[in-house]
């Protein structure tokens, strides 16, 4: 059922953004005057076509069968005969500026895009855990930078850190070139340190990995007792009679006393009967619990469908409300788009200069799984991952690459230098290069997906 719910919010994802991509270009094409024949969501065989009159033009539009792409297609006197009376609507007959707008708009309509899904979740208001570090790893960079148990991130070259998802990004968008960091901490008596993190001698994403956890940090979590702080409707948990303010104090016959203790204990456990013996109103209680099986973090583990009780007095130390208005949302979302673009791209320039590990990149599978996963934390998980892959299309598709937007764009500079377009040889040559870096750049996704499926 796992495979069948990523697949499905794959789909939606990848329609969403496929959709917005290409309304780009047919936007801009009949804006400019540029006749649209064909507007297809979707490659291959058509599953739904319908015709409509727009502004005096018929348009096809598809949905095709497979769902990794999408298209427009113009009038173009390259691509067929066109009567002497429809040139002036042929795309190849445009100035060179009108076809670098249409060309340029399916990738910046991306951005766009992702600008309006990250002033959404800004607006929505998120609680995200605050950068609060654990103990470092003994002889880790963490530790001989001098962070302590409990350090709480505040700012990292001068940038606020308002979440732990705010230290991972600016310490990796901060120190991709190495160097030093200045960081402020809050420390565990409460007063305010700055540490420093030298890089000098350490490349990140050299490999595939947690750029943290490579350095060494990790997040603080307090030890909680294992009470059931509540138990889920319709949850194995529930059937079995557990209930909220249930001390567990042994499992299978063993002491437990930490509630992730518990939790590893269940996950390891999928199917198999397990006996909880409880103390609820000063009595024990013995209670057989079947765990259930879930995906968690592309494994199968056991579950119960009980919550740990959570101390209220802890809430404000680990979490943090992060909510804008409407007007604040829109200034925080284009620096957040602008700030993930330019992380992209030298990313990709690490990996071409050989800097950044080829197992960073991922393809289709790894991407479902994470569209799975956000769309079960809830709306505004999903939103946020939709915003990133939005990103990651816009700036991939102006890539000077052949076939790819950005191909076509150089070719309309190399146009703009030399005076005249490139000849028809130039441009098939240049398409035939485009298909091998995308089929190579295809197959190492693939490759990655498969390593990270057999791990």
């Amino acid at each position: 059922m796992s495979i069948l719910h990523n697949l499905l919010f794959f789909i939606v994802a990848i329609a969403i953004l496929v959709t917005f991509h290409e309304f780009g270009h047919y936007w801009v094409a009949r804006k400019l005057g540029v006749r649209v024949l064909r507007f297809s969501i979707g490659f291959g065989k058509p599953l739904y076509t319908w015709r409509r009159q727009v502004d005096g033009q018929d348009i096809e539009y598809m949905i095709a069968a497979i769902p990794l792409g999408g298209y427009v297609k113009m009038l173009d006197e390259r691509e067929g005969e066109v009567a002497k009376e429809e040139r002036p609507y042929a795309f190849n007959t445009q100035p060179l500026l009108a076809r670098t707008a249409i060309v340029a708009a399916g990738p910046v309509f991306n951005l766009v895009l992702a600008v309006m899904l990250y002033w959404f979740v800004f607006l929505s208001g998120v609680t995200v855990e605050k950068a609060l570090l654990g103990a470092p790893e003994a002889g880790s960079v963490a530790e001989v930078s001098g962070f302590e148990d409990q350090d709480e991130i505040l700012k990292l070259n001068d940038e606020t850190v308002l979440s732990w998802g705010d230290f991972h990004l600016l310490l990796l968008s901060q120190g991709l070139d190495g160097g030093t960091l200045d960081v402020q901490v809050r420390n565990a008596e409460g007063n305010i340190v700055n540490r420093t993190i030298d890089l000098s001698e350490t490349r990140l994403l050299e490999q595939e990995s947690d750029v943290l956890a490579e350095l060494g940090f990790r997040h603080w979590w307090p030890d909680f007792p294992a009470v059931i702080g509540g138990v889920v409707e319709g949850s194995p948990a529930e059937g079995a009679g557990l209930q909220e303010g249930d001390q567990l104090l042994r499992l299978d016959g063993e002491a437990v006393q930490r509630w992730d203790e518990l939790v590893e204990r269940v996950e390891r456990s999928a199917g198999k009967p397990m006996n909880f013996v409880i103390l609820r109103d000063q009595q024990e209680k013995s209670i057989v619990v079947i765990p259930g099986s879930r995906e968690k973090q592309g494994e199968s583990k056991g579950f119960i469908g009980a919550f740990q009780e959570f101390p209220p007095e802890l809430k404000d130390k680990l979490f943090v409300d992060i909510e804008y208005g409407a007007f604040e949302a829109v200034p925080a979302a284009v620096v957040k788009t602008w700030d993930m673009s330019k992380l992209t791209l030298r990313v990709i320039w690490k990996m071409i200069v050989g800097e950044a590990s080829l197992e960073n990149i991922s393809g289709p599978v790894t991407i479902a799984k994470y569209a799975g996963l956000s769309a079960d934390i809830g709306l505004t998980q999903f939103i946020g991952f939709l915003a990133i892959i939005s990103v990651s299309l816009g700036v991939l598709n102006l890539l000077p690459i052949p076939v790819l937007d950005g191909g076509h764009l150089l070719y309309f500079l190399i146009e703009a230098i030399k005076g005249s377009p490139v000849s028809e040889a130039f441009e098939l040559r240049g398409q035939q290069v485009g298909i091998v870096m995308l089929g190579l750049l295809m197959f190492i996704a693939f490759y990655n997906d498969f390593q990270r499926f057999m791990q």
